[in-house]
């Protein structure tokens, strides 16, 4: 047996089955006229030349020899057939005599140099895939290198037993040689210091390594202190920033994952240099992680003052306005008067006394001017009143963040006022110089730091903090050690790896390299758009659109499901049999084992005890956490679900899960009613945040003002959620192109769509580079303007959607830049959400990001002409939104513990939440799918007609035969054996 299992059932089955596109079989199973020479030379009777040529083409691939008394591939059979002349029924009579079979298989490793593996190759191929397990220890990826290099020596596999150790042994060699780079370097000191990091302190029940590892409970100055202590722990221990540069990131996040899973005393009885590597890649993460968690609680303070002070000043505003009222009508009476007295001779002293005395005019002013006391009515000045909570931390923030800039004046400029508010905090320098840096201050700073009486500090520290935030977010500044704050350069391919994958035609982009040949297909195809729009607005002829006031107005749809589609969902609803959630679960891993793909995090194993996994799956899916789901499971306890959880619940787990629900559905029969898989959805669900987990949530006024998260879920045409992730409250378009690149099925996606919160004009041009057409529902779409290509062009009719030419100097300039980008996406260099992030944050307005919007603003406007034209395009997109909208409402009624609130704070349990969510609704609508074919085929069979065209209309979403509340128990008694179903419900009443 191999050390690891590091191979599924459904990977075995994998690495030898057959190629199934058309293009690859044929490649490998057509013979050549010498293969066909060989086999008439050497066989004789059509039976035995069949025989050879099928044991000839399993030798070749998959690479095996066909099983005695096993049946080939009959598709083979027939091709080979075909190519001999020869009738496929001629394989039945083959090998009626053993001794005829093993002639033949000699003669092919003869005739055609095929070899037998022995043990000779053995160490051989361990050597081979060391720099493969290097990279990575998944052993489906080693497999098949491993298979790649026993075809190209014409090396027969061994069985699949031999193959899985050699990879195991592979990556047990390649742990070892990554043990000794990370360890290697260290100082005895070093050494030290990690191990004291173990050992639990007098004063704390709780070992410094478990310490650095704690999430902070909420944003504010007391938890940042203490978030900038562990940051200033791992700085004395002088961890190279690169240490772990040479060692592949996925290796460091498993090591990073194994290692935060351990106790201290388990760490403590590793091997040395295990040891010490272990713990420096949990370092290296943590230290990632707390960096980025500063800056964010840093962005979350800061946002909180501006708010707070515009609330106080709106509060102070409606509390003065009697005030304010009453001294205008004075300042009316006294301007009257003096008015009357000029207009009299009357001396304006006595008229000014006739109104008010002298005392009570002093009062009046003084009053007067408490109120107004800036103005233009900027609520900044009331940041002033929160300086000291600043404070706080603000000299620590400062000290222990490595800040650096890009060449840009304005961030230079901030970094070298950082550096004065740092030597004045260190006492280096008693006050602020004359000569300040000042270009990054921003025109509503000006009369709050430059003041009569010399320069504030404590508004001008404010501005750098308050700036300093905004500059971080868009990459014009970053920090060294961070994940999501690093220099914009590191996220992307090298210039010089670039410049070879274009020398290469490597790039794997939706576009040509030559930049003035693409703009210029490009925009003849928005001239040619543009005509064909004016022509119709010009003549009236537009599919249910019209021109009103000088704009397009497109007319809304018509009522999407027949009245006869809504019958037949009635009828087939009432056949689907009651089934409780658990019962459902256990026959949809039945069918998918989707079960099989959470793996223990330290050896690969999958998980004996299938019912506790599903236990702890359903706590995350329903939302009710692993207490209560041991109250509510017989036979388990909390401690037996949290081991569970620790060692099997991950999000590569749960991704690999889903995909196997998502292709057993994807190839389902009934699935193709709904779509190919072709097109998809995206959109973000919110909920609230309560308890401990309510200040980590975030506050967006398009929800309202209490705190929450959101879990942003795409959705195929055929009803599949195959993606799904717990994001943050910010816009959707973020996030809409991971779903896309990341998910784990086999879905194609070629089209997809959002609502308005998922588009910009970044998004439109990395959509188009990477292959996708993007195509959204785009609120208020009159109002957003065309852009036309370079020259001269008359398009009057036009003329209120026309907002200027594309800028073509612009995107030429930096179209390697673009592409480099677009392509680090590909390659998986940055994720796709960080990085447009990056390009949309204020302040950042540098080439690229403006050169990314023009390349937007020709994808933009291509859509928008074809969305004016045509119909089945704006059908399709609302077909498929509404779909995802559907898909919530199961979501919002499954997770229906606590109150739909979210109420773990740790932001990994969250994301295990939004998983074991989607894992349940998809198994949901796949159970439903598989019985809505069962009832829709018993209707047939009872003589009932069905319209195939209605069946579209069918939706795999409802819950209502489900039972998702009770006991969670799983008997065995009732399981339904491999092949059966339940029997439908009402069957007599139909």
């Amino acid at each position: 047996m191999p050390r690891k299992q590091i191979l599924s059932e459904s990977d075995k089955k994998e690495l030898i089955k057959l190629p199934e596109l058309e293009a690859e079989f044929i490649r490998c199973y057509s013979l050549s006229e010498r293969d066909i020479s060989i086999i008439h030379n050497n066989c004789r009777g059509n039976a035995n030349k069949i025989g050879y040529a099928v044991n000839l083409c399993y030798m070749r691939y998959p690479g095996i020899i066909l099983p005695l008394h096993q049946i080939p591939d009959p598709i083979m059979v027939n091709y080979i057939g075909e190519q001999l002349n020869i009738k496929p029924e001629n394989w039945n009579e083959y090998g009626k005599r053993e001794e005829t079979r093993r002639e033949h298989l000699s003669s092919i490793q003869l005739n055609f140099k095929i070899n037998s593996f022995s043990m000779e190759y053995y160490k051989n191929c361990v050597n081979q895939l060391r720099d493969i397990a290097l990279k990575t220890d998944k052993g489906l990826v080693l497999a098949r290198e491993l298979m790649n290099i026993l075809r190209q020596q014409r090396i027969l596999f061994p069985s699949i037993n031999v193959i899985e150790r050699i990879c195991s042994e592979a990556i047990t060699k390649a742990e070892k040689e990554i043990y000794s780079l990370l360890s290697s370097s260290l100082t005895t000191a070093q050494k030290y210091a990690l191990e004291s990091l173990l050992i639990t302190g007098q004063q704390y029940s709780v070992s410094t390594f478990n310490w650095l590892m704690q999430s902070p409970a909420a944003a504010n100055p007391k938890h940042i202190l203490i978030h900038l202590s562990k940051l200033k722990v791992i700085k004395k221990l002088s961890l190279p920033l690169d240490l772990g540069k040479h060692v592949h990131l996925n290796h460091l996040s498993k090591m990073a994952r194994e290692g935060k899973q351990m106790t201290s005393q388990h760490l403590s009885d590793f091997e040395k240099n295990r040891k010490y590597a272990t713990l420096i890649a949990v370092l290296l993460e943590i230290r990632e992680t707390i960096t980025d968690e500063i800056i964010e609680i840093h962005d979350t303070i800061m946002n909180s003052l501006f708010k707070d002070a515009k609330n106080k000043q709106n509060k102070e505003l409606q509390n003065s306005g009697k005030n304010i009222n009453t001294q205008l009508n004075m300042y009316l009476k006294l301007g009257t008067a003096l008015l009357d007295a000029r207009e009299t001779g009357e001396d304006p002293f006595d008229a000014v006394e006739s109104v008010i005395s002298w005392e009570e005019l002093t009062q009046s002013i003084l009053e007067t001017k408490s109120i107004t006391k800036k103005e233009n009515f900027d609520h900044l000045y009331l940041i002033g009143d929160h300086y000291s909570q600043i404070r706080k931390y603000a000299p620590s923030l400062l000290r222990e963040l490595d800040l650096k800039a890009a060449p840009i004046p304005s961030a230079q400029s901030i970094l070298k006022a950082v550096e004065i508010i740092k030597q004045l905090n260190d006492g280096i320098i008693k006050k602020l110089p004359e000569r300040l840096p000042t270009q990054f201050i921003r025109t509503r700073w000006e009369n709050l730091i430059f003041t009569d009486t010399g320069i504030s500090r404590k508004y001008y520290e404010l501005c750098i903090l308050s700036e300093l935030k905004n500059y971080l977010r868009s990459g014009d500044i970053w920090v060294e050690g961070s994940r999501r704050y690093k220099d914009f350069e590191q996220y992307l391919i090298s210039r010089e790896d670039f410049s070879e994958m274009k020398n290469t035609d490597n790039i794997e982009l939706n576009v040509v390299s030559d930049s003035k040949k693409y703009l210029d297909e490009r925009f003849k195809l928005l001239q040619k758009k543009l005509e064909v729009d004016s022509d119709l607005a010009q003549n009236g002829e537009m599919v249910d659109a019209y021109m009103s006031n000088g704009k397009i107005k497109v007319k809304p749809l018509t009522k999407l499901v027949p009245k006869e589609a809504e019958n037949l969902a009635k009828k087939v609803s009432r056949l689907l049999p009651y089934v409780k959630i658990t019962d459902l679960l256990i026959e949809v891993d039945t069918w998918t084992k989707f079960t099989d793909s959470f793996t223990h995090l330290k050896n690969g194993i999958k998980a004996e005890d299938k019912n506790l996994l599903l236990t702890t799956i359903l706590s995350d899916g329903i939302n009710l956490g692993l207490r209560k789901m041991a109250e509510s499971s017989p036979y388990t306890s909390y401690a037996k679900l949290s081991q569970m959880q620790s060692w099997y619940i991950r999000k590569e787990t749960y991704s690999l899960s889903l995909a196997s629900i998502i292709n057993y559905h994807h190839k389902h029969p009934f699935s193709v009613y709904w779509g190919e898989g072709k097109t998809s959805s995206s959109d973000g669900q919110r909920f609230a945040t309560g308890s401990h987990a309510k200040d980590r949530g975030q506050v967006n006024p398009k929800y309202g003002s209490e705190p929450g998260t959101q879990f942003y879920t795409h959705l195929s045409d055929q009803y599949s959620p195959f993606y799904s992730e717990n994001v943050s409250l910010i816009r959707d378009s973020t996030y809409m192109i991971d779903g896309l690149l990341y998910h784990e099925s086999d879905l194609q996606i070629e089209e997809h769509y959002t609502d308005t919160a998922g588009f910009t004009d970044h998004v439109f041009a990395l959509m188009h580079l990477l292959g996708f057409r993007f195509a959204p529902r785009i609120k208020d779409l009159s109002d957003k303007k065309i852009y036309l290509p370079p020259g001269d062009h008359d398009f009057s009719v036009l003329s209120e959607h026309i907002g200027g030419t594309i800028n073509f100097k612009k995107i030429t300039q930096n179209w390697d830049d673009i592409l480099r980008l677009a392509a680090s996406i590909k390659k998986g260099t940055v994720k796709a959400s960080l990085i447009i992030r990056k390009i949309g944050s204020y302040p950042r307005q540098n080439g690229l990001a403006t050169a990314l919007r023009e390349f937007g603003k020709i994808e933009r406007s291509l859509f928008m002409l074809d969305w004016y034209v045509d119909p089945a395009l704006r059908r399709r997109v609302t077909i498929g939104l509404n779909k995802g909208e559907a898909r919530n409402a199961l979501a919002r009624a499954v997770f229906f513990n606590r109150l739909g609130e979210i109420r773990n704070k740790s932001i990994e349990s969250q994301k295990h939440q939004a998983s074991g969510l989607n894992l349940l609704t998809a198994a949901i609508i796949l159970w439903n799918t598989v019985y809505l074919e069962r009832a829709v085929s018993y209707l047939k069979s009872k003589g009932e007609i069905i319209d195939e065209n209605l069946l579209q209309y069918l939706s795999p979403l409802g819950w209502e035969h489900i039972h998702l509340t009770g006991n969670y128990v799983w008997p065995e008694k009732d399981k339904l054996k491999e092949g059966e179903f339940r029997k439908l419900r009402n069957q007599d009443n139909i």
